[in-house]
């Protein structure tokens, strides 16, 4: 493993665990917002062990792409990364990210996390 591609899927495992501990702790907006991170970094992991540069954008989707994610796995990308500015900001409905999320949001939003970790890790 590339030792930059080392860095960014630690990392992920670390925004994973942040992920788990908000949802512990019931701040649901927060687990969301880690869980799209996990899944950011660890795509970009991927792409730079197989690629060997750094993509910096936050769309899961084409970093799903361009880490050639399974299909599967690409529709919870999507999924995920429709709710990156709303966990992050919540502007967009007037509605703040602390109200918005709910604990089946972030319990749904961090199982895909994982699972999206996991095949990353594969292919590292």
């Amino acid at each position: 493993m590339k030792d930059e591609a080392g860095k960014w899927l630690k990392q992920a495992k670390a925004d994973l665990r942040t992920a788990r501990n908000s949802l512990k702790s019931k701040d649901f907006y927060a687990s969301v917002f880690w869980s799209q991170q996990a899944v950011e970094k660890s795509l970009k992991a991927v792409i730079i062990e197989k690629i060997g540069e750094l993509i910096k954008i936050h769309d899961l989707v084409i970093l799903g792409r361009k880490s050639a994610i399974p299909d599967k796995l690409s529709i919870d990308c999507e999924r995920l990364s429709k709710i990156y500015i709303d966990s992050r900001y919540g502007v967009i409905d007037n509605e703040i990210p602390a109200e918005k999320f709910g604990k089946k949001e972030a319990d749904e939003f961090l199982k895909i996390a994982r699972s999206i970790l996991k095949w990353c890790e594969k292919e590292i």
